[in-house]
């Protein structure tokens, strides 16, 4: 682990001590971070502060995803082409439109269809018709930015984690939890569209 892994460690859990000796003293309440201080008046402020964590965490998440496709050499690319191209990439099959909305949570089809189409005038995806259905798959030039998007990840991104187990556990019961939330938010976006 280099130095400096070591120290930003150190310091979180430091933080993360400070904050909990600091709780247990009763010398400062403890007062959520959110980002819409009215909607965590109610039963459940540490759930708006989950959705401030989620807003900054998909903001930078979304301009990380960018600028990493940038550096690999595809400068005009928003975060919906990104994901749609890493997605047809996904285990060398091709894939339906519908498909490729559904499995990225995209309710409106024609935001994909117009990916697809930036991404067919890049020449990065190949399309092929059976039937009715127009199948994407990526080409050599699509797979070549992948790769490269792939190996600056793992340079710029994923060498910043540990590696340890204890982290690899964290960040899959994160990203499950995340799944389960993802389906109370569904059911409630259903639930206000019928008010």
């Amino acid at each position: 682990m280099s130095a400096t892994k070591t120290k930003s460690k150190a310091s979180l859990s430091q933080a993360t001590s400070s904050a909990s000796a600091g709780a247990g003293s009763g010398s400062v309440p403890r007062v959520p971070i959110v980002s819409s201080a009215h909607l965590a008046q109610g039963r459940s402020a540490e759930l708006s502060e989950f959705e401030f964590g989620m807003i900054i965490a998909g903001n930078a998440f979304n301009r990380w995803a960018v600028r990493c496709m940038a550096a690999a050499g595809m400068k005009d690319m928003t975060i919906t082409d990104v994901l749609v191209l890493h997605h047809i990439n996904h285990r060398a099959r091709e894939k339906k439109l519908a498909d490729i909305a559904f499995i990225l949570n995209i309710e409106d089809t024609h935001i994909v269809n117009y990916s697809l189409k930036k991404l067919q005038a890049l020449e990065l995806v190949q399309t092929e018709k059976r039937g009715k259905e127009v199948l994407y798959s990526t080409n050599e030039a699509g797979q070549a930015v992948c790769k490269r998007y792939y190996d600056i990840r793992e340079q710029v991104l994923v060498s910043g984690l540990t590696g340890d187990g204890t982290e690899s556990f964290e960040l899959s019961e994160l990203a499950r939890f995340l799944r389960v939330l993802s389906g109370l938010y569904e059911q409630a976006a259903r639930a206000a569209t019928s008010l």
